[in-house]
C-alpha cells in the first residue's frame, strides 16, 4: 500500500473515530478496540517500523513513539465524560477536553515523525499507523473499563 493511501486511509480513521467519540454512546462498547486492533495489525504487516541502517536510534524512537501513544490516550480517556443513566448503563462522551487532547496528540506524532526524519531514520507509514492503534485502543479499553467500574458499583472511579 502506498503511504498516500494508507495517510488517506489514517485520516479516515481518525476522523471517524473522533465523530464517534463526540457522540453519546455506550461506554462498554467495543468498536473502537476493533478499529485500533485493525490499525495496530496494518502497522506491523505494512513494515517499516525500524531503520536498520539506524537500528538503536530507531528502537529508540518507536519505544518513546510507543510511550507517548499510550500516555496520550490515556489522558484522553480522563477527559471523556462517563456517567450511568437511571437505567444503569453507562454512557461516555467527549468533551471539549478530549478535541485538544486529540490535537495535541497529533502534534505529538508529527513532532515525533520529523524528529526520526531529521535524524536521517527512513520513516514509514506503518508507524503512524501502529501509534494511532495504541492510542485509539488505550483511550478505548480505559472508558469501557470506567463505564464497568460505574455500573459495578465502585465509588473509586473518575466520572468526569
Amino acid at each position: 500500500m502506498e503511504t498516500l493511501q494508507i495517510s488517506l486511509l489514517v485520516l479516515l480513521a481518525v476522523a471517524f473515530v473522533i465523530y464517534r467519540q463526540l457522540r453519546t454512546r455506550p461506554a462498554q462498547g467495543t468498536s473502537a478496540l476493533y478499529t485500533a486492533v485493525a490499525m495496530v495489525a496494518l502497522g506491523l504487516v505494512t513494515g517499516g517500523l525500524f531503520d536498520p541502517e539506524h537500528l538503536a536510534l530507531s528502537v529508540t524512537l518507536f519505544a518513546v513513539e510507543a510511550v507517548a501513544a499510550l500516555a496520550l490516550g490515556a489522558w484522553r480517556a480522563r477527559t471523556v465524560r462517563v456517567w450511568v443513566d437511571s437505567a444503569g448503563v453507562a454512557w461516555s462522551k467527549a468533551t471539549g477536553w478530549t478535541l485538544l487532547a486529540w490535537l495535541a496528540s497529533m502534534a505529538a506524532r508529527a513532532v515525533l515523525y520529523f524528529a526520526g526524519a531529521a535524524a536521517g531514520l527512513t520513516v514509514s507509514a506503518g508507524g503512524i499507523l501502529l501509534f494511532l492503534g495504541l492510542t485509539i485502543g488505550v483511550q478505548s479499553y480505559l472508558v469501557a473499563r470506567r463505564g464497568r467500574a460505574l455500573t459495578s458499583g465502585r465509588p473509586d472511579t473518575f466520572v468526569g
